[in-house]
């Protein structure tokens, strides 16, 4: 079975040339160059992955995504960019991105990068029959089948990479959980623009656990971190 490609891009000259190559290397792709017709695509094709342009017509990527990942948190979405600036990154991923290109890129870089965030994807799937059913962290509970978090005030519902971030720092107890291997498990590398991911999804999870005082993430500079049930 081809694995399913959904190509939003504005640049129609760009546009064809990353749409047939894609098809040539084996991918089944749908290519829309207008934000305003994005969600309607979910109707009738559900993509194994996202490729989308920050700077669209009608509705701009990062709000796209946050559309997307409402319905679909565990989604893979790359980022195709012309901004530089490491503000733009860092919003990318708090937007629910997975991965960042920049623009100018090559095509081989791209689809090593899909292959990657397929097989990232595949693994979590894959893993979820023997996570455990509920997981206790002080007033919460987080089910790891579901990536759902149940917080005092209601459920929150996770991405696949946030519920493996949990998972894996819940799990450690009082233990130091090294920033590396976190970034190596989950993310496949530590790369610079990994690294960056990590701060974000770290923010995101500090964020969540506000309703319980006694649940804290201690960052360890050089080292990694805590998370603490007090």
């Amino acid at each position: 079975m081809k694995t399913k490609i959904f190509y939003i891009e504005d640049e129609a000259n760009l546009g064809k040339i990353i749409n047939d190559t894609l098809k040539l290397q084996g991918f089944e792709v749908v290519w829309e160059t207008d934000g305003g017709k994005v969600m309607q695509h979910f109707e009738t094709f559900m993509p194994d992955l996202c490729v989308l342009d920050i700077m669209l017509p009608n509705i701009d990527g990062l709000s796209l995504c946050q559309q997307i990942k409402t319905r679909f948190p565990s989604l893979p979405i790359i980022f195709l960019t012309a901004k530089v600036e490491t503000e733009d990154l860092v919003k990318g991923f708090e937007a629910g991105g997975t991965d960042y290109m920049r623009k100018p890129f090559s095509i081989e870089e791209l689809i090593i990068r899909i292959n990657n965030q397929i097989a990232i994807h595949n693994s979590s799937s894959s893993a979820s029959h023997i996570l455990q059913e509920e997981i206790v962290i002080g007033k919460y509970k987080y089910l790891p089948q579901r990536y759902e978090l149940i917080a005092p005030s209601g459920t929150i519902n996770l991405s696949s990479r946030e519920g493996e971030l949990l998972q894996m720092m819940a799990g450690k107890g009082s233990q130091i959980i090294e920033r590396k291997n976190l970034l190596l498990t989950i993310w496949g590398d530590d790369s610079f623009f990994n690294s960056r991911n990590l701060d974000v999804y770290i923010k995101k999870l500090r964020n969540y656990f506000k309703e319980d005082q006694n649940i804290e993430i201690q960052t360890l500079r050089g080292k990694g971190y805590l998370f603490l049930v007090k």
